[in-house]
């Protein structure tokens, strides 16, 4: 029944913003080629999606698949939207001219206003020539964004102590070796003391991320590069002949990680100590509402002490509300990724920060705090589905911790 609706709600856009284009313009020509255009669109995500087997290989291929739907979708949104708007008004108008229709006189509906579908082309030339560009421009658009983040309890050895954060690299999704090779050596440009990455380092199979082996062994950081599962890292999105498969699939996943130099935790901890101090770095598997459940944040704080400062590493946001806060530890840092801020969106630094998937994630993008614990939510550095960007842009996220100055 769900698939009925849906095609009917497409079917519906479809006319709409064909009777829009009818309206403007007579040239049959040009309704040719957006018949054609949109022929073309459905059908390539029709074989990509129903005939292609997934692969690293055609992967990038269905992530544009899907782009062009989406762009085109929402193109005809919202020209059906104002459309229908124009309806609201059209059909209680043909329904008075029909009851009061002279004898012999067939036309009752009035015309469709030219004006108005100009006004439904133009709007919707907005949004779609928008996530053209963040297919083409804004999915490396790589963002570095510092922050400040001042403790009482730092110990004074890690003062100045410094972090970069990446996130939902999503290798499988990637097309263009330069850009990403570009966002590598940005990581690495911010000479950061220690590296953590937070989950989601393939969108299915280990298989996609083997290219890319090379490049992200480049990263690097003088106290490591640590790193965590997100909930697509398990293949749990795939289908397996056997369980076997789908085991050798993970294991391969752990090579990967080693091959490139990272120390992946699965709920564990490891210490980093400067001057006869230290500081835990904390990595549980993921943990989300909806999502996977195999973090074990009990595990993963099992050799850590309540005095000791932590920095923990988990890939769902939803699990900070949910398991950390309540924790008797305070965990004084936690960083997540996972929302992506949804690839879209509208933010201006400092004053203004909004995407759709607020109203799914309450923490979805950059640091939040309560109880004297904080958490960034990193946009990512890759992109999944729709293979661009729009407002939100890919992150690399990195902190300076600094002692906080008392005052007499």
């Amino acid at each position: 029944m769900r698939w009925v609706v849906s095609i009917a709600i497409l079917l519906v856009f479809q006319w709409y913003s064909f009777q829009g284009l009818k309206t403007v313009t007579p040239n049959k020509w040009i309704w040719f080629s957006y018949i054609s255009i949109v022929i073309l669109v459905i059908g390539n995500l029709l074989i990509h999606t129903i005939y292609l087997e997934r692969s690293p290989t055609t992967e990038p291929r269905l992530m544009y698949a899907i782009g062009f739907f989406i762009s085109l979708f929402i193109f005809q949104t919202v020209i059906g939207l104002v459309l229908l708007t124009e309806d609201v008004f059209r059909v209680p108008q043909a329904l008075y001219n029909y009851l009061t229709k002279i004898p012999g006189e067939i036309k009752f509906m009035p015309s469709r206003r030219s004006f108005i579908s100009k006004i439904a082309l133009g709007l919707a030339a907005i949004p779609l020539t928008s996530l053209l560009y963040g297919m083409y421009r804004g999915k490396y658009n790589f963002k570095v964004l510092k922050y400040e983040l001042e403790y009482d309890d730092l110990p004074d050895a890690f003062d100045g102590f410094t972090i970069t954060q990446i996130s939902d690299i999503h290798s499988g999704s990637f097309d263009n070796v330069e850009k990403v090779n570009y966002g590598i050596d940005l990581i690495n440009k911010q000479q950061s003391d220690v590296v953590l990455f937070t989950g989601d380092l393939v969108n299915n199979t280990t298989k996609e991320v083997l290219p890319w082996i090379p490049y992200f062994s480049k990263i690097a950081a003088p106290q490591g590069v640590y790193s965590v599962l997100g909930n697509h890292d398990y293949g749990d999105y795939m289908r397996w002949d056997t369980p076997e498969e789908k085991i050798k699939n993970i294991e391969d996943l752990y090579q990967a990680q080693k091959d490139m130099g990272w120390e992946l935790l699965l709920n564990e901890s490891r210490f980093i100590e400067k001057e006869g101090q230290r500081l835990a770095i904390v990595g549980v598997e993921n943990w989300g509402s909806g999502f996977k459940q195999a973090g074990d944040l009990e595990k993963a704080l099992k050799n850590v002490t309540s005095d000791d400062f932590k920095i923990l590493m988990s890939h769902d946001p939803s699990h900070w509300e949910a398991k950390v806060l309540p924790h008797p530890f305070k965990v004084h840092l936690t960083l997540s990724g996972h929302t992506h801020g949804m690839q879209f969106g509208i933010e201006i630094p400092g004053w203004f920060k909004w995407s759709p998937v607020k109203w799914r994630y309450k923490q979805w993008a950059g640091v939040y705090e309560q109880a004297k614990q904080r958490l960034n939510v990193n946009r990512g550095f890759g992109y999944l589905a729709y293979p661009g960007r729009v407002g939100i842009w890919p992150e690399i996220s990195v902190f300076t911790l600094k002692k906080s100055k008392t005052t007499v």
